[in-house]
């Protein structure tokens, strides 16, 4: 990431060139942070939210955030919907068992009068009743049930993944949001640095003015610039609250916007091995994996359509008690009953052949999206490896520039107080000197993010 300070009319407007789609995240954040310290004069509404009660590292900011957002709680819990599904597959290798009871009264009965003496013979009772239980097994059904098992087994895996791939995204923004804070924390502290310097040398300019040896414009002049550089620090507190605002939502505490976090912005270079960071990437990044399952899923849903066209044997059994056996039919008597049945499909008009066909045309788009996937990845290393190498060659430039600039400020005022300059240059000189320590901030800033964007970019875990 690549990134500048620009001035705009009064105050100085951020702005970043994001590479990638994976860094683009950066980008946003950066623009809606939050809050710093208090300053003599400053306006009610951006007082700070209590720096001085920090608490929060790094890792303490990342697991409060693991443990706290619902967006694990979501997919954990669909995780736990797809195993329940994986269960319930394995009933099909179990036999089933029902039991029934019914009861019915007719009138009339059919009955034949065999001598007109006798009562006529009912060949059914008026009040029936049948009670029985009823057992099911498939013996054969030729791999669907495996099938379909595989299937659910592979979609669990999805899901798993799938908290992994949640995790690590979630962590990756927490960790965003953390340095986003330091990182405008760090630029407030230049702001400060920045207006205590232009107030002393207003005072001492005020000197001059009672001295007869300066006029009132070079001292409105310097109160200009310092109205410019508190409207800047405004606009960085501004940003630093609305930050703190994202990592309470992070968080999940929508109620609550100052959430501490200690720490400075430092800088620790570290060497790249490209070729080693795209081989682990292409190894432990969850996107590779998820993208296997999809294929995966894929290939197991065409083997299950091919095994739905397949017969089926089953076996079963019933034992019961009922009424209405001939001669008595009032009379209960126990009863069972065995049975074997093939089911051979024989013709469905086509279905599964076309349900073949799309089934094969998904796998075959799995596979190209595994593809797309592992060049997206391949494509991600680059350019975070890209931005940390950019990033050093700006830090080193900002610390050659904060040392020229500082340089030229101590010359601007040694020829302000000896009458051979101008005061326009002495502020000039600490405009210079405060965008330089900005730069070297956003570049601490951009290389710092930059490590954790590789880590993101080759599977690494971010949290630990």
């Amino acid at each position: 990431m690549f990134s500048r300070f620009q001035p705009v009319g009064q105050a100085w407007q951020f702005r970043a060139w994001v590479p990638g789609a994976a860094l683009l995240l950066s980008g946003v954040l950066l623009a809606q942070p939050t809050v710093a310290q208090t300053q003599p004069g400053t306006p009610a509404a951006a007082q700070p939210l209590g720096l001085a009660s920090d608490s929060l590292t790094l890792g303490a900011t990342v697991e409060a955030v693991l443990d706290a957002n619902p967006t694990i709680a979501n997919l954990t819990e669909l995780t736990n919907a797809a195993n329940s599904r994986l269960s319930q597959t394995h009933a099909g290798f179990l036999p089933q068992v029902t039991g029934s009871a019914t009861y019915s009264r007719i009138d009339p009965v059919p009955q034949i009068a065999i001598n007109p003496n006798e009562a006529p013979f009912r060949l059914a009772p008026n009040n029936s009743f049948d009670g029985h239980l009823t057992a099911q097994y498939l013996l054969l059904d030729f791999g669907k049930n495996s099938a379909t098992v595989r299937l659910s087994e592979s979609q669990v895996q999805t899901a798993q993944d799938n908290v992994t791939v949640g995790r690590r995204d979630l962590a990756f923004n927490a960790t965003q949001v953390y340095y986003n804070i330091l990182f405008m924390r760090e630029s407030i502290l230049v702001q400060d640095q920045q207006i205590a310097s232009l107030v002393a040398h207003r005072n001492e300019m005020q000197k001059r003015v009672e001295a007869g040896v300066s006029t009132k414009f070079d001292v409105t002049t310097t109160d200009v610039r310092i109205t410019q550089a508190q409207n800047t620090k405004l606009d960085l507190q501004n940003q630093l609250r609305n930050q703190q605002v994202q990592l309470a939502r992070l968080l999940h505490k929508p109620q609550q916007a100052d959430i501490p976090v200690k720490g400075r912005l430092t800088y620790e270079p570290q060497p790249v091995d490209l070729a080693a960071e795209l081989a682990r990437a292409a190894e432990n990044r969850p996107e590779v994996k998820l993208a296997k399952d999809a294929e995966n899923s894929a290939e197991l849903q065409a083997r299950l359509i091919e095994h739905s066209n397949m017969p089926a044997l089953g076996v079963g059994g019933q034992v019961g008690y009922k009424n209405g056996y001939p001669r008595n039919v009032d009379q209960g008597k126990f009863n069972t009953l065995a049975v074997a049945q093939l089911s051979v499909p024989i013709y469905d008009g086509n279905r599964n052949r076309k349900q073949r066909v799309e089934a094969a045309a998904n796998y075959r788009a799995t596979q190209a999206r595994t593809a797309d996937t592992q060049e997206q990845i391949r494509a991600d290393v680059r350019q975070a490896a890209n931005n940390m190498e950019f990033s050093q060659a700006r830090y080193d430039n900002a610390v050659q520039q904060v040392a020229q600039a500082t340089d030229a400020l101590t010359r601007a005022k040694g020829r302000y107080r000896y009458g051979v300059g101008e005061n326009l240059d002495v502020l000039d000189a600490e405009t210079q000197l405060a965008q330089a320590r900005l730069s070297r901030a956003q570049a601490m800033y951009n290389y710092t993010l930059g490590q954790y964007q590789l880590k993101r970019a080759t599977g690494e875990q971010i949290w630990k």
